[in-house]
């Protein structure tokens, strides 16, 4: 499920996804929710994801059956940032205890108008556990990460290796650096 203010680009980020395009100019905002599907190869299986687009909305009873939630704010708008704190709570209030969240700052193909640092998104999603990582749904940049990650996290949880070998937050890390953010 992605999550965040309205108008943080919540849509725009699932069509990347999706779609691999971007909704330029004026587009009607999402009302209510509303679900697209994509297939993902991950170790040589198909896996259907279904990912929800909450239109910025509180939706609290959606929550608990979501398996993964994604946490949207905008680099250039700081009251996006700072709800981040209320909806991180209203997560941990209503959804399931071993729910995957990532924090993911968007809008990073507009940096002249930054007004959240990089390093103020890092400190928070440090503070409460979560991997982070800045995206573009614009340019696509770390969209397909985010998602993937999400994936791997999920298909890893439900192996039943006596030892897991993935780490959400490793991967992340290491696919920032090297840039290669599509392996499978």
């Amino acid at each position: 499920m992605l999550l965040g203010d309205s108008g943080v680009g919540i849509t725009c980020f699932l069509i990347q996804f999706r779609d691999g395009a971007f909704l330029s100019g004026a587009f009607l905002a999402t009302v209510g929710i509303d679900f697209r599907m994509r297939i993902v190869t991950l170790y040589g299986l198909n896996v259907k994801l279904q990912i929800w687009d909450t239109a910025g909305q509180e939706t609290h009873a959606y929550y608990r059956d979501a398996q993964a939630l994604l946490l949207l704010y905008d680099i250039t708008n700081k009251t996006s940032f700072d709800n981040i704190q209320a909806w991180l709570t209203d997560i941990y209030d209503y959804a399931q205890k071993d729910v995957v969240i990532i924090l993911l700052g968007n809008k990073v193909s507009t940096t002249s108008s930054r007004v959240i640092r990089t390093e103020d998104g890092e400190s928070l999603a440090k503070e409460y556990g979560v991997p982070f990582m800045e995206t573009s749904a614009k340019t696509g940049v770390k969209v397909e990460l985010a998602f993937l990650a999400v994936a791997r996290e999920l298909k890893e949880r439900t192996s039943v290796r006596e030892e897991r070998s993935f780490q959400i937050h490793s991967y992340i890390d290491s696919q920032k650096k090297t840039g290669n953010c599509c392996a499978n």
